[in-house]
């Protein structure tokens, strides 16, 4: 019987050389997500309102970190940061990972969410996502394509809440699951300029927003993980990112990243 033989794999997307535009790239998720770059040869312009920590993480990487302060939701602000990504040869990626938090109940004891409190977390997460993936695939559309016709990855980040929010989480369910509705049509009707569009939905990971909590409520929630009982490093949410952009087949999709979990109520 004969070995079969496979084809060098030569028609992904080669991280190496490449400039990516990394939101909430200043810490967390997105901040593991530019060291991976840098170390793929890649180049990261991060956009992020954490002035101090992007800073900081473009001195540490001069020749391949561009830091441009920013709000996600404001066009003219994401047209800056794909500017910056033009003068360094043009945006092939992004990976949306800047949101915000929220903990509230519809129905609190002090009467009623202010509704101001739930736009707010749309706004950034929901709208904030859907303006980074609408200007940089307009950016993309004229890139250079791949063999394989490709010209663009976008890596979007839900959330596990998109599934099972927990009580009090009503405003950041909405908007991860906005994220994960969106991800499959626009990966459909970005099929025509060659540019792919996946979600990540990571459960709890070591990132730090749960740093502030108390150590208890730490490992309380690294329990609840079925295997393997700890929240998820940083680095493992980077990795897949990689693996997004490499393989050509991934398109569509939404991939959970969460050790098995399913949220409990509360």
């Amino acid at each position: 019987m004969a070995t079969r033989k496979f084809l060098p794999y030569d028609l992904k997307m080669q991280l190496s050389g490449k400039t990516v535009l990394v939101t909430g790239g200043a810490s967390g998720l997105g901040a593991a997500a530019v060291d991976m770059l840098v170390a793929e040869g890649a180049r990261a312009v991060i956009i992020d309102l954490n002035e101090e920590a992007g800073r900081a993480k473009q001195a540490s990487r001069p020749d391949s970190v561009r830091f441009v302060r920013g709000d996600v939701a404001a066009e003219a602000d994401v047209q800056r940061a794909i500017g910056v990504a033009a003068e360094l040869g043009g945006v092939y990626g992004v990976v949306n990972a800047a949101g915000v938090p929220a903990a509230e109940r519809v129905l609190p004891k002090e009467g009623v969410q202010p509704l101001p409190h739930f736009e707010r977390v749309i706004r950034v997460n929901l709208i904030g996502t859907f303006n980074v993936i609408r200007l940089a695939g307009a950016a993309m559309a004229s890139n250079e394509p791949t063999a394989g016709g490709e010209r663009g990855v976008i890596v979007n980040t839900a959330s596990v809440a998109a599934f099972e929010g927990q009580i009090g989480q009503a405003a950041y369910s909405a908007s991860k699951g906005g994220i994960v509705a969106m991800t499959l049509p626009i990966a459909r009707e970005f099929a025509r300029i060659g540019v792919r569009v996946v979600t990540i939905a990571p459960g709890t990971f070591d990132t730090p927003l749960l740093g502030a909590l108390p150590e208890a409520a730490r490992q309380s929630l690294a329990q609840q993980v079925p295997f393997p009982p700890r929240l998820g490093r940083p680095d493992e949410y980077a990795a897949l990112v990689r693996h997004i952009f490499e393989n050509e087949m991934l398109n569509g999709e939404v991939i959970r990243l969460d050790g098995a979990i399913r949220m409990a109520p509360k």
